[in-house]
């Protein structure tokens, strides 16, 4: 029984994991798109480290699209069999691979209007959303905590993990040709406990290799209870002290459903400034909408709230924008307000737009309330570059810049040990760390080491590894 690491390998995106057990059978965990600029990648999107029609089965963690952004091209390049994840990150993956190839076709067509492009430059999207549709045919959704038999000999059982909305830990029993079982785990992105909406992660069943994802293994997140105090305090000083805008880039699932949840209970309360608050991604709209279909996966903390409130993802001063002509009206409108937008590594979508005009503003602020990859633009802003480069041309960083690590929906270090703490030191042969830059990785093996894990590795891109078990 082998893994090859296909993506996410000291990379925090594009993850792709490839099982392929004794007797051929091969099992895709994740086919995630890479998203950055780092030019070592620049072809990562269009290749495979394998061939498509051979696979017989793909299990996919969650949403977000560095862990399926690449399913439409699977499906097309030739996998025919079953994508089997949660429920509601069926619904989820729907709207958000979309979306995706909608962008994917408008930057392409942008790009290629640019004077001086020769016809041997045309930039082609990586997939349509014909692709997508084809590719959903495919999506087959089952319930958290039920055994689900793949073939005769093997079993998957996903548990919520708490990272966003639908999310994932994977577990697969297999019985090898010596009829032997063996419990194969995959983190997915390990949540966070006591987080507003989502239940808190469930620990895996024990297992004999893991692969774990080490985001935030270097680092401990600040504490949630001065979470609505300090994002309070940003809009004041931002939208009524500097008569400034606040611009958010946020990821369309979880983050901004969680931030506009925040300052429905603040306005709840009376202590949210008189001031307009936008949305501004028709695909977090649509997620929002998902949400509300999926209380399955909702904590007590917000049950309780939406007795209260019954719609804690709306309120008098938010409004929620769909069309092109009202996101750009948001860009000359000169009024304070805070706006919400997507991507959260502001690599793409209508937040890049919103930093490029507001960015050169000494009175507006740019909100980081989660990871931006360091190729990122979101990673080069955070990173406290002068100036940055944005739709071709160069802009000034005079915008003040702030951070919310609190929002993370990644664990930190402690939390990701503490999720898997439950696990058979002596049982547990192999783990490899994935989703992780590879300096963050030494650190986190290092203290996984500390608390009595062996045989922790860090594979590298398209590494394959016999697991011996």
């Amino acid at each position: 029984m082998t893994i090859q690491f296909c993506g996410a390998a000291r990379e925090v995106t594009g993850s792709s994991h490839l099982i392929t057990l004794d007797n051929g059978y091969k099992i895709l965990l994740d086919c995630g798109l890479y998203q950055g600029n780092e030019e070592a990648f620049a072809n990562f999107n269009r290749q495979w480290n394998f061939k498509p029609a051979e696979i017989n089965c793909v299990i996919l963690s969650h949403a977000h699209v560095d862990h399926s952004g690449r399913l439409p091209m699977l499906t097309r390049d030739g996998y025919d069999g079953e994508i089997i994840c949660t429920h509601a990150t069926r619904d989820l993956a729907a709207i958000m691979l979309m979306d995706s190839a909608l962008i994917q076709e408008r930057d392409a067509e942008y790009v290629n209007q640019q004077p001086g492009r020769s016809d041997l430059e045309v930039n082609e999207p990586l997939y349509l959303p014909e692709d997508v549709t084809k590719c959903f045919e495919q999506v087959v959704g089952i319930g958290y905590e039920h055994w689900h038999r793949i073939n005769p000999d093997i079993e998957v059982l996903l548990r919520d993990n708490g990272h966003i909305l639908g999310s994932a830990s994977v577990m697969l029993r297999i019985k090898t040709a010596k009829n032997k079982t063996v419990m194969l785990g995959f983190t997915g992105d390990i949540g966070r406990p006591n987080r507003p909406i989502l239940h808190d992660p469930v620990p895996m069943l024990p297992c004999d290799a893991l692969i774990c994802e080490s985001t935030y293994g270097d680092r401990l997140h600040e504490s949630p209870p001065n979470e609505k105090e300090k994002l309070l305090q940003i809009i004041t000083e931002t939208c009524i002290k500097n008569k400034g805008k606040l611009i958010i880039p946020a990821f369309s699932v979880g983050k901004t459903q969680e931030i506009v949840y925040m300052l429905d209970v603040l306005q709840q309360q009376g202590q949210l400034p008189k001031i307009p608050v936008y949305v501004d991604s028709p695909l977090a709209t649509n997620a929002t909408h998902v949400f509300q279909m999926h209380p399955e996966c909702f904590d007590k903390q917000i049950t309780e709230y939406m007795r209260v409130d019954p719609n804690p993802f709306g309120f008098n001063q938010l409004t929620y924008v769909r069309t092109v002509e009202a996101s750009k009206r948001l860009n000359y409108d000169r009024k304070p307000c805070v706006i919400i937008s997507a991507s959260g590594m502001a690599n793409a979508g209508r937040v890049k737009h919103h930093i490029y005009h507001n960015i050169e503003n000494p009175r507006n602020t740019i909100l980081f309330v989660g990871y931006c990859a360091p190729y990122t633009l979101g990673g080069e802003i955070r990173s406290g570059a002068k100036s940055v480069r944005i739709f071709g041309e160069m802009r000034q960083v005079r915008a003040k810049i702030a951070e919310m690590d609190s929002f993370s929906a990644h664990g930190d270090q402690q939390e990701m040990i503490d999720f898997l703490n439950n696990q058979d030191r002596n049982r547990l042969n192999r783990l490899f760390l994935v989703h992780g830059e590879y300096e963050v990785q030494q650190k986190f093996k290092t203290a996984l080491e500390k608390n009595n894990f062996l045989n922790v590795s860090i594979p590298q891109l398209g590494e394959t590894i016999d697991l011996n078990v």
